[in-house]
């Protein structure tokens, strides 16, 4: 009864929404004021604040700013057009040097803007994602990990290491932010395709953070991405003086556990309802942390779970590219090379998508993956076998290949299996040589499906010219990192798809984070990967197109957010809302545009406006359209003075976090600064009379409020 009690909430609150939006289209943007408890040097040190020299005179009057900028005012849009002149000019000059040299000073210029001006950061990433998503993420990031503690200028996100164990439940309350809804974390043990690289692989989650905000609308103050520093194995950056994580050899078993535990318990203990996503872990503890904690904290392993819904989307596309429906799937042969965490993520979610097939009977036993390691074809006859990998070792039966035995070489499989789809996610660069992509040519698919799922881009298996040349022009590629597309000549292009997790992660942590859901489970991620599978056309696919453009992503993330929202309400773990449309999903996203705002900074004595406000039972608010009536009723709040005010939604307020509703809603008005003092020395010089009577004669309240009233009206004439 309770269960179905709250699914009719979730319809009437899905329904309100609809009532509310009324529209397709986006909702206007609206700057608001932001109310500031800094001054000073303290505003333009903090990149959530600063304006740079967008400050106009009145705010840098206000905030004591005046001298601290030069004299002259830019404003927003003259501030983005230097940026992007300053990055095209970087390009510029930067032609005819070596490629990773290049990449870093781009990745440079950027993560100075992060750390200057974060509402100029996010925007100019927004409306440049095709170009700055393969600087902030892969493939620029493997090299940024790499060299991470000699570009280190300052922190970002939290670090946990060995040595804070028994402390982390009170180091967690360090971080500023009073709520955080999206949190990455990794222990730097297998950085992409690179290898342990300990602390310095806290690159992966801030790039991972940025990719949340600028495609899915996180609000970046929630966003916090962690380190879990528990030693390296890594000899040369134990003897790299510049170093700055623990310099001693991983932990295992369990006093790894015993930290990740713990960290897990103080974020639960500070966040309960934050989405934490697991990114890079070696292969064993990321099977092991996602197995102990995903049926108690809402939480995904990236690489196991996203690689492989993006790996089972283009899987999907290669099916019907070859004119065949998706219940054909089943029958398709898959050589999969690699079998570590991402691996083995492919083959169990590929299985399962077999499996659900509708109109197809098949067995558990049913296998159509042949699995290669670093000792070539698993099969059951090898000792030591990975439970993980044993229930896709080949065996014997109808289904198998004569004279395939162990250890076979992967020339040797292609050539005698012949499969449709050749997927690569062994991290070991040029893998699908001359020989691998010719054998494949005599796929027993008309377009042969060949996928370098690698990162970065020195560890791809092959190059799209080489599947092109050498498999054919009726090939299909996809990879993990960008490529450019192929002149085939005559017209014709090869297209060169970029089967990247950041089509797929965004939308799982939005829909989770908005349906509110207690787990994520695999019916979300099917549900998200499918969506995906769905979203290009026929006639794309015909044209070998698999996934989106990048410049298309904050589409395909409000899609995938839906979708998964709406498996968890079908799976009963929703606590938020009904199934609601991507159009929908995407307006209610917290942060959909970045705009230039306008900061006050206002002083007054701390306690008395916020013991009126916890008072009163019902907030009125006044706009521009006149006085309504809200049905929300005012948390306690601390002080204004001694509360850091968090910069909500740029498009206006948000009911929870505003304490200053009144305040924002008198500028958003226009009402001047003197009027806003005389109306507190109003409600401080009646404060006794509010308290006294306000429970036995609640409409003498409107006394107190009536001044708000009259000047809206006058407004509003």
């Amino acid at each position: 009864m309770l269960a179905s009690a709250a699914r009719r909430s979730c319809r009437r609150s899905s329904s309100q929404i609809r009532r509310l939006l009324g529209s397709s289209a986006p909702p206007a943007v609206v700057p608001g004021p932001c109310i500031v408890p800094k001054r000073g040097n303290d505003i333009l040190n903090d990149p959530w604040y600063n304006k740079d020299t967008a400050f106009p005179t009145t705010e840098r009057d206000r905030l004591g700013l005046r001298g601290l900028l030069p004299p002259r005012v830019m404003s927003f849009k003259e501030q983005y057009e230097r940026f992007i002149n300053s990055y095209r000019s970087l390009e510029n000059n930067t032609r005819g040097e070596p490629e990773s040299m290049v990449a870093l000073a781009k990745w440079r210029i950027l993560n100075r803007l992060h750390d200057r001006n974060e509402t100029l950061y996010f925007r100019v990433l927004i409306d440049n994602i095709k170009d700055f998503a393969p600087v902030i993420y892969t493939p620029t990031v493997g090299l940024v990990c790499e060299n991470y503690s000699g570009l280190f200028r300052r922190p970002r996100g939290m670090y946990f290491s060995a040595n804070d164990k028994g402390e982390m439940m009170s180091m967690i309350y360090n971080w500023p932010a009073e709520k955080v809804d999206m949190i990455v974390v990794t222990d730097g043990s297998r950085i992409l395709g690179l290898g342990d690289l300990g602390v310095q692989g806290i690159g992966i989650p801030i790039g991972k953070l940025d990719l949340y905000v600028a495609a899915a609308g996180i609000n970046p103050q929630k966003v916090l991405p962690v380190m879990l520093d528990v030693g390296t194995n890594n000899k040369k950056l134990l003897e790299d003086k510049l170093y700055l994580g623990l310099r001693q050899p991983r932990l295992e078993g369990e006093e790894y556990l015993a930290i990740v535990d713990e960290f897990m318990e103080a974020v639960r203990a500070r966040w309960p309802k934050a989405v934490v996503q697991f990114e890079d872990f070696q292969m064993k503890w990321a099977f092991e942390t996602l197995e102990r904690y995903r049926n108690r904290f809402c939480t995904f392993n990236d690489d196991i779970q996203g690689t492989a819904g993006v790996a089972l989307a283009g899987l999907l596309g290669a099916v019907r590219a070859q004119g065949l429906p998706l219940q054909d799937f089943p029958n398709q042969k898959i050589v999969v090379v690699g079998a570590g965490s991402a691996g083995i993520g492919v083959l169990n979610m590929a299985k399962q998508a077999s499996l659900r097939m509708p109109g197809i009977h098949i067995t558990e036993g049913h296998n159509q993956f042949w699995v290669l390691d670093k000792d070539g074809l698993i099969t059951k006859a090898r000792e030591g076998l990975d439970p993980a990998v044993a229930g896709f070792a080949r065996g014997s039966g109808p289904d198998e290949i004569p004279d395939l035995q162990e250890g076979a070489s992967l020339v040797e499989v292609v050539k005698k299996v012949k499969p449709h789809a050749l997927l690569g996610l062994s991290g070991v660069g040029g893998i699908f040589n001359e020989e691998v992509l010719k054998a494949m040519k005599e796929s027993d698919s008309p377009r042969p499906a060949v996928f370098a799922m690698s990162n970065p881009t020195t560890k791809a298996e092959c190059t799209p010219d080489d599947v092109f040349k050498h498999v054919g022009e009726n090939a299909i590629f996809a990879s993990g990192s960008p490529f450019s597309n192929v002149a085939l000549g005559n017209g014709k292009t090869g297209y060169a798809n970029q089967a990247n997790n950041m089509y797929l992660f965004p939308g799982i942590g939005l829909g989770a984070l908005l349906s509110g859901a207690r787990i994520i489970s695999d019916g979300m991620l099917e549900a998200g990967a499918e969506c995906l599978a769905s979203y290009i056309t026929d006639d794309d696919i015909q044209k070998g197109i698999l996934f989106p453009p990048v410049s298309s992503i904050r589409h395909i993330t409000a899609q995938v957010g839906a979708a998964v929202l709406r498996a968890a309400v079908a799976e009963d773990l929703a606590e938020g809302c009904d199934d609601v449309g991507p159009k929908e999903l995407a307006s209610m996203s917290e942060v959909p545009y970045y705009e230039e705002i306008n900061i006050t900074s206002l002083k007054f004595e701390p306690m008395a406006m916020s013991e009126v406000l916890t008072k009163l039972t019902v907030l009125l608010t006044v706009g521009n359209g006149g006085l309504r009536r809200s049905k929300n009723v005012v948390p306690h709040l601390q002080p204004p003075c001694e509360q850091k005010i968090n910069r909500e939604n740029l498009t206006g307020s948000t009911e929870a976090d505003a304490p200053d509703i009144l305040f924002e809603r008198m500028y958003q008005t226009r009402i001047c600064f003197g009027c806003l003092l005389l109306t507190i020395f109003h409600l401080v010089a009646h404060m006794e009379s509010i308290f006294a009577e306000i429970d036995a004669h609640g409409p003498r309240i409107w006394l107190c409020i009536a001044p708000f009233i009259c000047l809206d009206m006058i407004m509003s004439l």
